[in-house]
């Protein structure tokens, strides 16, 4: 499991022998249940993640309704960057929507390996400028799409994804109510049923 970790490291910097070995010592592997709460809200984040298997939900707690705001799946970090960087309290929570195998870097571990090899801050860099992308991009199409054009992205960019979580959830990402979704969904249904007649 540590080896596509570092598989997925070396693609944004090169790693030589005692780097991959720190890694490996640094980084463990740990399993977590569907339903187990990474994070609450008012805790400091004390680990950054790895996601090898699974799918990690991010949502906020808004006038005791939860707002999902991000799904992290395969070969992606998983982290409360502020919380975790400043460790200061979260303002949200990460959920593991399915069983999850998570490499798991502390927060002293991670300093220590920054003291050790500096280098490794440029993979934070990748990390941080990916994630405000696709930050940008939910927050525009909130902005300039309908509810029908953002689920119809949704299941462009991640078709397998859709099996994998509660359509309340799928709702609560897309802005809608579950009704409003079951509505958009069956609208689809009937225009490609139209389209093969």
């Amino acid at each position: 499991m540590l080896n596509v970790i570092v598989s997925y490291i070396a693609r944004y910097i090169e790693l030589n022998k005692e780097e991959i070995e720190v890694i490996k010592d640094l980084i463990r592997i740990e399993v977590f249940k569907k339903g187990t709460l990474l994070l609450k809200k008012g805790e400091v984040a004390e680990s950054y993640y790895f996601n090898v298997k699974g799918c990690i939900r991010l949502y906020y707690m808004v006038n005791g309704e939860e707002k999902t705001t991000f799904f992290y799946t395969e070969n992606q970090f998983v982290s409360s960057i502020k919380s975790f960087t400043r460790q200061v309290p979260s303002n949200h929570f990460f959920e593991c929507e399915e069983d999850c195998i998570l490499g798991v870097l502390s927060y002293e571990a991670e300093k220590k390996l920054l003291r050790k090899f500096p280098k490794f801050e440029q993979l934070y860099k990748v990390i941080l400028e990916e994630q405000l992308s696709h930050y940008q991009e939910v927050l525009s199409s909130f902005i300039t799409t309908k509810p029908e054009e953002r689920y119809k992205s949704f299941l462009k960019s991640h078709p397998a994804l859709v099996q994998r979580i509660p359509q309340y959830k799928l709702a609560s990402y897309l802005g809608i109510a579950p009704e409003s979704l079951s509505r958009i969904k069956r609208r689809i249904a009937e225009q490609n049923s139209s389209k093969d007649v």
